[in-house]
């Protein structure tokens, strides 16, 4: 897994108001009931992010990184992956996540996050007019994944992001733009992201991508203060991609 329980997502450089926040049900299309958590802002910016945890689903680290999107204009979902097979809500450091990773299909995730796409158009979430993904890890390359699910999407962000040339099939069906948030001392070989560049690349995708010298895998943590620098200029990235990619009326 990337974050314990005690890690908290790093604060925003510039912050605002979340006015509501809390747990939401949403079912897929396939009839899949799953735990969510939404946060609304003070102030939209007709943007929306679909928030996708690690390993271990929806935990205190993205309940609260919702909360920090939404306090700078997002309408907020951090969503779980679990529904369709885990009894119980409960995501602690001792929940046995590996048991339900391995029955999750490609399929299923795809669907979960076009039921939070949804909401985040429908009135009741907030009619965004550009909606994003963001993941963690796994939820990362997940994350650039949902750029050729046919969401309609913005852009597809992604932290660490193992496995990237798992993506390679999907690459020509690749719709929205991606952002790729890397650490330098990460588990992935850092040539394994450089071979998905060139593909996304020479497949005409329009991506960015930074890596962080020095930091380690789950670097946006609070808790890492000597990576705050990095912290600060990945927060600034995605405001930047993503405020570039939604319409001035918003």
């Amino acid at each position: 897994m990337c974050h314990s329980d005690i890690s908290r997502p790093p604060l925003p450089p510039i912050r605002g108001a979340a006015t509501d926040e809390g747990p939401l049900d949403l079912t897929a299309r396939d009839g899949n009931r799953f735990m969510a958590h939404a946060a609304r802002p003070a102030k939209p910016s007709g943007r929306g992010m679909v928030v996708m945890p690690d390993v271990r689903g929806l935990h205190e680290f993205y309940k609260d990184l919702a909360r920090r999107f939404a306090e700078v204009g997002f309408e907020a979902i951090a969503i779980d992956y679990f529904g369709r097979t885990a009894k119980t809500e409960d995501r602690s450091e001792g929940f046995d996540f590996m048991t339900h990773v391995k029955q999750m299909t490609p399929e299923g995730t795809a669907n979960d996050v076009r039921a939070a796409v949804e909401h985040l158009r429908s009135r009741d979430g907030g009619g965004s007019e550009a909606i994003f993904t963001v993941g963690f890890c796994m939820g990362g390359r997940s994350s650039w994944q949902q750029s050729a699910e046919g969401h309609g999407l913005a852009g597809a962000i992604g932290f660490y992001g193992g496995q990237p040339l798992s993506l390679e099939p999907l690459i020509p069906k690749l719709e929205a733009p991606l952002l790729l948030l890397l650490a330098g001392e990460d588990h992935t070989p850092a040539e394994d992201f450089r071979k998905f560049e060139s593909l996304l690349g020479q497949a005409g995708i329009e991506y960015e991508s930074h890596t962080y010298p020095g930091a380690p895998h789950s670097f946006f943590d609070r808790s890492f203060k000597e990576h705050a620098a990095a912290c600060e200029d990945a927060w600034r990235r995605i405001l930047d991609f993503t405020a570039r990619r939604t319409p001035a009326a918003a």
